[in-house]
């Protein structure tokens, strides 16, 4: 009997997450399901989030929303709470990942920069008792690499309704801006994240993804990075980015240019990235210029 009940209340739990939109834990909060795994479930709070900082725009005039808060939360699983334990270097506070159950944050978003700040942060176990807090952390740009995109995205959507979450889950987030194959067979392509693009005067600002394989299909270089494109000038500069080999792992990207603008060559494979650039900027104007302040 206790074996069926459990499993009962764990289809039950189930269901209310992937059918019911919102769902209300002891705090009070009605806490709305983002995305699950086998290790983490993530929630926010859309009651929580509130705007705490303003600027005004010239053109269109308005004020734009440049703080927002609100509150998230994270279940984990073992394997999840045991991987979170690890990274927090919080072993000799949690000895046990067992008791490890949740975790509710204050956060901050800055919209223009994508950019989202915990506050504090509190682990519970699952009778609600804390089990650890820290206060504010560093801030993190957003972009696929983050745990916490959603939750910038669900708390950013709230107040501009632009469909920032929907980007992130698009078919099309990332769209391909070159490949090319050289003469030993090795093929290069690569694509922009779609969801991380804006707009600043001249500049197209997005995260990259660059890939080369071997003529065996194999993946001997990647490269994510942060780069603006200047689209009048057809000139780019990478602002930052990671490197991986098999035989290094993930290295800070060595940038030769040293975060100087480059002149994009005429017909190369880049060349055909730019013009696509500058075809979407001009197609999806209203999306890359969003929340800006000019």
């Amino acid at each position: 009997m206790r074996t069926k009940y459990g499993i009962a209340a764990l289809i039950g739990l189930l269901f209310l997450c992937l059918v019911c939109p919102a769902a209300f834990a002891e705090d009070g909060k009605a806490w709305t399901w983002l995305s699950s795994n086998d290790k983490y479930s993530k929630f926010y709070a859309p009651a929580s989030v509130r705007v705490v900082s303003t600027a005004v725009r010239k053109r269109p005039k308005g004020t734009v929303a440049t703080e927002i808060e609100g509150d998230i939360k994270t279940s984990f699983s073992y394997a999840g709470a045991e991987e979170t334990i690890r990274n927090y270097h919080i072993e000799h506070v949690i000895a046990n990942p067992g008791q490890l159950a949740y975790a509710i944050a204050h956060v901050r978003v800055h919209p223009q920069s994508r950019v989202l700040q915990y506050m504090n942060e509190t682990f519970y176990d699952v009778k609600g008792n804390v089990l650890w807090s820290k206060g504010e952390g560093r801030e993190k740009e957003m972009n696929s690499q983050q745990f916490d995109e959603e939750f910038y995205a669900a708390i950013v959507d709230i107040v501009f309704r632009q469909g920032e979450l929907d980007r992130l889950r698009a078919d099309d987030r990332w769209i391909v801006l070159w490949s090319d194959e050289d003469t030993k067979g090795r093929k290069t392509v690569v694509t922009a994240d779609m969801s991380t693009m804006r707009r600043v005067k001249d500049n197209l600002i997005f995260w990259a993804w660059t890939e080369t394989h071997d003529k065996q299909g194999n993946v001997v270089e990647i490269k994510f990075d942060k780069r603006a494109v200047n689209l009048p000038q057809g000139t780019e500069r990478i602002v930052r980015g990671r490197y991986w080999t098999p035989q290094d792992g993930w290295q800070d990207l060595d940038d030769a240019y040293e975060g100087a603008y480059r002149m994009i060559v005429r017909s190369s494979p880049e060349e055909r990235g730019l013009m696509r650039l500058r075809a979407f900027a001009d197609g999806y104007s209203t999306w890359v210029k969003r929340y800006q302040l000019e």
